[in-house]
């Protein structure tokens, strides 16, 4: 897998000079652009994006693929409204864990369908989840009969989400 790097302007780089550079591949403003419609609406036809940006639909094609093929671009989704399919407790949820248990609980969490964000961090909690759930007696629930047994846990720090006022991909 290549690194990425986010160039500005080609002003600091000598004419000849591709996009392309040992292992390094460069993201311009033009991928920058595309990857901003594509988190808008990733079903935009390559043609829109390509007459938005004043190139040919081909450009654009092989910069998506580009991106694609380096893991810039990981995937495309939906995102849903969580209350619209019964989910409304929408909760982030730390956890505190042994150390010697760190990883398997981490692991364990991403086994869960209700729990729909795995993350290890620093800062206040080892581990960072999104959980959707029905209600707040769901939650309780699942807090004291599936999160509550897995060996090392020993502090589950819940927060309901309230009103999500900003929500983007990517």
């Amino acid at each position: 897998m290549h690194n990425v790097v986010v160039r500005k302007s080609s002003a600091m780089f000598p004419k000849n000079y591709e996009n392309w550079y040992g292992d390094v591949r460069m993201i311009d403003e033009k991928d920058l652009k595309i990857l901003e419609i594509l988190r808008e609406n990733a079903r935009t036809p390559l043609t829109d994006i390509a007459e938005k940006l004043g190139v040919s639909e081909s450009m654009i094609r092989k910069r998506v693929k580009s991106l694609e093929n380096e893991g810039v671009i990981k995937r495309y989704t939906v995102v849903v409204d969580p209350a619209k399919l019964g989910y409304n407790s929408v909760s982030f949820v730390g956890l505190d864990v042994e150390p010697t248990h760190f990883l398997d609980v981490a692991i364990k969490m991403t086994e869960f369908p209700e729990v729909k964000f795995v993350a290890t961090s620093t800062g206040d909690h080892m581990i960072m989840t999104e959980i959707w759930l029905k209600d707040g007696r769901a939650l309780g629930s699942f807090i004291a009969e599936k999160i509550g047994r897995l060996e090392g846990v020993h502090k589950v720090c819940p927060a309901v989400i309230m009103e999500k006022l900003k929500d983007t991909c990517g």
